[in-house]
């Protein structure tokens, strides 16, 4: 009787497990559904730039480059599953028009260069600059590594010894220090290492790595906002991108080094995301901030090879597409914006490669 009982619940277990899951053409399909909403709703072909949102005012003006590291992303996991379509080059031309080569460096602003003068963000810089390097780890063309180098050159204009190291937010207004800065500068550092085997890499990601976990971990694993400056008050709101690339982080060391724990550190932040965010059945509403979560979990995928680990992702993206969406586009609010059409991408483009 004990063993039937067993036996029913595995059973029962392995059939939700599969109905849960998609085919790699039904996540294709998701991306070309929304990919064609982009370029109906969200793209002004003839500017070659894209808009924020759906709203009829929005049209007055293009998209902050936020979106477009999202897009670029999104852009490259589609170039995986159909490399002939080349579609991250055109959202990195479109970024192009974003370029200002102000010293100290070089970098991309907000806004669109003919449009205005605007602030430059260093996690904007670093999303496309962590794109570039997957679009080089895939198809090993230079110009993909030599953008990767560019954005690693402007990221270190973000670092001094104010709170100990770590990298501002923003260049012109040097009041936090943020993990959304310094977890994907750790991640672009240890992919250039990987790539080229350059010592000055790996330092510049412990470096960078030490810092965020001394002053930005909460003790449960996942990773506070930020640390102000000059007060050193630290902003304890807690999002699911900052887990991610510190999971990521981790993963990526452990691949370099082989040491364990790397490995047990990004098995706690893996544990403690799922138990912090994952609530009620749904991760929270920011799909673009999941999405790089994801990317951490993904990272660990290879590595542990425990799909039931990815059961939650999968599940909250299953119902995004089954509540959240109307026509070709995602979202809950009536206006659509570009930032969750490209996660979303991104998200079924990454679950369609575990097919």
């Amino acid at each position: 009787m004990k063993l039937r009982i067993t036996l029913a619940i595995s059973l029962c277990t392995a059939f939700a497990f599969k109905a849960g899951a998609q085919t790699k053409a039904e996540y294709q399909q998701r991306i070309n559904t929304l990919y064609s909403g982009v370029q109906q709703h969200l793209h002004d072909a003839a500017a070659g730039l894209y808009y924020e949102d759906t709203k009829p005012e929005s049209k007055k003006r293009h998209s902050y480059l936020w979106p477009l590291c999202a897009l670029v992303q999104g852009a490259d996991e589609m170039d995986k599953l159909e490399p002939k379509k080349h579609r991250i080059d055109t959202v990195l031309a479109a970024i192009q028009q974003y370029y200002r080569a102000t010293p100290p460096a070089p970098g991309y602003q907000a806004m669109v260069v003919h449009d205005e003068k605007d602030s430059r963000f260093y996690d904007d810089n670093q999303w496309i600059g962590i794109a570039a390097l997957d679009a080089y780890n895939r198809t090993k063309t230079k110009k993909y590594l030599e953008l990767g180098k560019m954005i690693h050159r402007f990221q270190l204009t973000a670092y001094d010894d104010e709170a100990g190291g770590g990298l501002y937010w923003k260049e012109d207004e040097r009041t936090t220090k943020n993990t959304c800065s310094n977890g994907p500068a750790v991640l672009i550092a240890l992919q250039l290492y990987k790539i080229t085997k350059e010592k000055k890499y790996l330092d510049t990601a412990m470096l960078i790595y030490n810092w965020t976990n001394k002053n930005l971990q909460a003790p449960s694993g996942v990773f506070y906002d930020n640390i102000k400056i000059p007060s050193l008050n630290v902003d304890k709101a807690t999002y699911t991108y900052n887990a991610g690339t510190m999971l990521q982080a981790n993963v990526l060391l452990y691949n370099i080094t082989r040491d364990q724990k790397y490995l047990t550190e990004a098995k706690r932040i893996a544990d403690a995301s799922k138990a912090h965010f994952f609530r009620n059945g749904r991760l929270p509403g920011n799909y673009w901030f999941n999405a790089v979560l994801i990317r951490g979990y993904m990272e660990l995928y290879k590595v542990e090879k425990d799909k039931a680990r990815l059961q939650f992702i999968i599940d909250d993206a299953n119902a995004i597409w089954n509540t959240e969406r109307e026509g070709n586009l995602v979202g809950k609010r009536k206006e659509k914006a570009l930032i969750d059409q490209a996660a979303m991408i991104e998200i079924y483009g990454r679950l369609a490669s575990l097919k």
